[in-house]
């Protein structure tokens, strides 16, 4: 078997079979044409296969996907046990494997994704057996239960949550990481009684067949209600319909030296040359991105790990002199060994596009011609940077963590659904915040939240949506009847007016004045490229 399999239903990268050195993110999606890349350049990528855009298609055309392609997924999955030298559903050494989306555009956190797929009831003592490590099988098991069932069927998190939160309170423990294996088997156990319960049908043990409807339940997702609202908001109408990427697992939660976080080679809010990034140990990819964790950023991961810290910034290094752009990229760290699992172009501020786009150009990354293209999209004319006034008696209230610049002003409101029908734009108040969320996201002026990360989702896509957002300000509890909330010793009610500055990470009561700048030196270096790229231009004949 070549690069491709099948007219082109099969792209492989990583494995032992050739594949191909570059495919077109309009076959293959953004995400595996950029990990074909980067396998090709060297980058420590996990092994994996692609099925390309065009079986989305005639999945929605047909309501299933053609036969061959169950042939197509066999291939590759031979080529990833051959790559790895793990076996699929295998009582020795089990492959597990993710399932990921990957539309031609990036579309962060809007389509669905199922990690751990081959743990059953016959694999878990396989992979305890292999790895000696109990606690990491029932953890991934667990994870995968609960994944599949409200990915592939649909079903709610509420009551896997439940069962989660009630033994945390039997053992007295407050996070998932501090359960024993003991307490692990028995969540799961649980799990396996709530999937059959709420699906109406037990937990696949067949891995084959949790492969056959997490791809299923992937390319579904296509026309999910947020994927829809998001390509709506961002005219892309157009795109085909998503690939499917699958990929060996690798794992961030096998112990205190794994773990997973997502960065950005440059500060995606103010456009900064710094490695940007939040971190979990102990956790999978999807711990980071939820929003539902507290993480850690660059300093603390610098100050727990220095070594890996630095491999982390040569890595944003080699990122941006492969694709020639500041990046936002995803790693999961097994046993100390680092694995970048994607990469695209960093959704970013129109301040942080300036001041990026400039100085790749100095840097000699991008010439004038390319930074110019860069930001055409954007009103250079109404990029600012907006600061909070020292208002006399402004009451700070609570202080969280900024994740996307700028100071809003607004009526709090704390459910996105109201947000989106109100007519004008709101602070939009949650614990945290799902891409579920999006409509109301698109219409905040602003967004806090008591949990959550820089790099979850929700704040990637506020970030591109221009809009100031906080995050993980402890303070806030939101009340039992979701029309208030508490953040600090301050009662807010909804319809109550606060000021959220996303430079500091303060949270005000009331309305505070601002005060705006124009990034003068940035904007007069792109006039010197137009008028330079004017001059250099050829005279008509």
């Amino acid at each position: 078997m070549g690069s491709e399999n099948r007219a082109g239903e099969l792209y492989l990268f990583g494995c032992r079979t050739p594949g191909p050195c570059e495919a077109a993110p309009d076959v293959v999606g953004n995400k595996a044409a950029n990990l074909i890349l980067m396998s090709s350049a060297g980058l420590p990528v996990p092994p994996g296969f692609v099925l390309p855009t065009h079986l989305c298609r005639a999945f929605f055309h047909k309501g299933q996907l053609p036969e061959e392609t169950a042939e197509s997924i066999r291939c590759g999955v031979r080529e990833l046990e051959q790559a790895t030298g793990q076996s699929f559903g295998g009582e020795r050494r089990p492959l597990l494997v993710s399932v990921r989306s990957g539309a031609p555009v990036s579309m962060p956190g809007m389509l669905d994704t199922v990690l751990n797929v081959g743990l059953c009831d016959r694999t878990v003592p396989a992979l305890v057996r292999a790895t000696g490590n109990p606690r990491h099988a029932w953890d991934s098991f667990r994870r995968l239960v609960q994944s599949f069932a409200e990915v592939v069927h649909g079903a709610a998190s509420d009551p896997f949550d439940r069962v989660l939160d009630e033994h945390l309170q039997r053992e007295a423990v407050p996070a998932v990481a501090e359960l024993d294996v003991a307490a692990l088997n028995s969540v799961t156990r649980e799990f396996l009684t709530r999937y059959a319960t709420t699906t109406g049908t037990p937990f696949p043990q067949d891995p084959t067949e949790q492969l056959a409807g997490a791809i299923e339940a992937v390319f579904r997702s296509w026309n999910s209600s947020r994927a829809i609202e998001y390509r709506r908001l961002n005219k892309l109408d157009d795109l085909v319909g998503t690939a499917v990427t699958v990929q060996a697992m690798v794992f961030g939660n096998t112990g205190s030296t794994s773990g997973s976080g997502v960065g950005f080679t440059r500060n995606p809010a103010t456009g900064e040359n710094e490695l940007y990034l939040d971190f979990l140990w102990n956790a999978q990819g999807e711990d980071v991105v939820s929003g539902r964790c507290e993480v850690q950023g660059a300093v603390g991961l610098q100050e727990a790990n220095p070594a890996l810290f630095r491999e982390l910034q040569e890595s944003a290094k080699q990122l941006e002199s492969l694709f020639h752009d500041a990046q936002d990229f995803e790693f999961t760290v097994q046993d100390g060994h680092l694995y970048l699992l994607q990469t695209r172009a960093a959704k970013r501020t129109p301040l942080a596009a300036l001041r990026i786009a400039c100085e790749q150009v100095q840097e000699g990354l991008i010439d004038e011609v390319t930074g110019l293209d860069r930001l055409a999209g954007y009103d250079l004319a109404a990029i600012s940077t907006v600061r909070v006034a020292a208002t006399p008696g402004a009451k700070e209230i609570g202080t969280g963590t900024p994740a996307s610049p700028g100071v809003a002003v607004g009526e709090v409101i704390f459910d996105p659904h109201r947000a989106a029908a109100l007519g004008r734009s709101p602070i939009l108040i949650r614990a945290d915040i799902s891409t579920d969320d999006i409509a109301g996201l698109a219409a905040a002026a602003g967004i806090l939240t008591a949990r959550g990360g820089r790099t979850s989702h929700a704040a990637v896509v506020a970030r591109q949506l221009n809009k100031v957002c906080i995050v993980g300000c402890r303070e806030l509890r939101i009340e039992p009847d979701g029309r208030s909330c508490r953040i600090g010793e301050e009662v807010i009610a909804e319809g109550e007016t606060v000021s959220l500055d996303g430079h500091s990470g303060r949270v005000y009561a009331g309305a505070l004045e601002v005060i705006r700048e124009v990034p003068t030196a940035y904007l007069a270096e792109v006039d010197r490229w137009k008028a330079k790229v004017k001059t250099s231009a050829p005279k008509p004949a």
